[in-house]
């Protein structure tokens, strides 16, 4: 990674891990192009693409011949190595990972530039909306449980709060290139899904302060595509093994009994939404997946499983997902048969839905 050089005037590194993105990589570009000033340098990097992403990227390029844009190009390795090598490169004080199908709202740049004048935070954390362009009518703007435009330092706080929100996407979250730096490399984990949700914790651990900017930054795009081609049981055991990899390491900095706390909390809802996604695999395989996830998730809680849950039902936001844990646990076969049904028929009609949408 490279050394920050406080007289760069760079203040900025904008990150874009890309692989056959043909058919949004112009949107997402041009939107980020159009803010960008000389505090701020845009870094591409091309996993290997076989469709014409390369081509479209080469030729934003030269389109805007003013902005400080680089293209690295590399053989494909998956996301996880482009976000490294991107970060090697990267020569800003602050860090904003962007994936190439999403959509930088306006304004944003603007904004975070304020904050940083303001506030010179170790991380801001951002809104973010959930963007369905085929069904604008779901679309949903998210916003954190963090208290607004205020540095926050105490890091119970920090943590607390972003274990409760749940949303551990890198790209809502600008670290300071230190704090990535601190982290040693590579920072995320190669060849794994859900790397973020491996790593977003593990950076905030190391802040000492945080201003939430209660803008919506980026629109999160939603594939109206088949499950199917998504979830698999390396997937599935992915899923559940990314928040695995974090306590250990939350355990060897000593967090607090809060922060456990809320941390085992976000390891139920994940291990029960991995659990429901498993039902779309054919039966044998999400059985097989089912068995050899559990382990992992008991191993991932701080406490045992009986106190968690017993914690999570006094909750009402809680309560549902503790009851459905449990019944996990337990075995219980009407959960097997109606998540079965559920899933199916949501399989079903996504695929409907799909085949309904006009082909671009």
């Amino acid at each position: 990674m490279k050394p920050f050089v406080p007289d760069s005037g760079l203040l900025l590194s904008i990150l874009v891990p890309a692989y056959n993105v043909e058919r949004y990589i112009t949107d997402c570009l041009e939107h980020i192009l159009a803010q960008m000033d000389a505090r701020h340098e845009l870094i591409v990097v091309d996993d290997g693409s076989t469709d014409q992403t390369l081509a479209r990227i080469r030729a934003l390029q030269a389109a805007w011949p003013r902005c400080n844009f680089t293209l690295i190009e590399q053989r494909n390795s998956g996301i996880a190595d482009a976000r490294n090598r991107a970060l090697q490169e990267a020569g800003g004080e602050y860090i904003l990972f962007i994936d190439s199908d999403d959509r930088l709202l306006p304004r944003s740049l603007e904004v975070l530039g304020q904050a940083i004048a303001r506030d010179h935070p170790d991380v801001i954390a951002t809104a973010l909306r959930m963007w369905h362009p085929h069904a604008p009518h779901k679309d949903r703007d998210i916003f954190m449980s963090y208290a607004p435009e205020r540095p926050i330092t105490c890091q119970d706080a920090i943590l607390t709060s972003f274990f409760d929100d749940r949303h551990m996407y890198v790209w809502c979250k600008v670290f300071r290139r230190a704090i990535y730096a601190q982290a040693g490399t590579p920072v995320f984990p190669s060849q794994r899904v859900f790397e973020d949700v491996a790593v977003v914790p593990l950076l905030l651990q190391r802040c000492r302060s945080l201003v939430y900017v209660p803008h919506v930054l980026l629109a999160y795009r939603q594939h109206p595509v088949s499950i199917t081609k998504l979830v698999s049981e390396q997937w599935c055991v992915d899923f559940v093994s990314a928040l695995a990899t974090v306590k250990p390491q939350l355990e060897r900095a000593g967090v607090s009994a809060a922060v456990r706390a809320q941390f085992d909390v976000a390891v139920c809802h994940f291990y029960l939404s991995m659990i429901k996604s498993s039902y779309q695999l054919p039966r044998a395989a999400g059985a097989v997946v089912r068995r050899r996830v559990h382990d992992i998730f008991l191993t991932s809680l701080f406490s045992p499983p009986q106190q968690v849950l017993s914690a999570m039902a006094r909750n009402l936001r809680d309560a549902r997902t503790a009851l459905q844990v449990q019944h996990v646990i337990d075995g219980n076969r009407w959960f097997h048969v109606r998540q079965s049904v559920v899933r199916k028929f949501k399989l079903w009609r996504r695929l409907r839905q799909t085949r309904a949408l006009p082909r671009s």
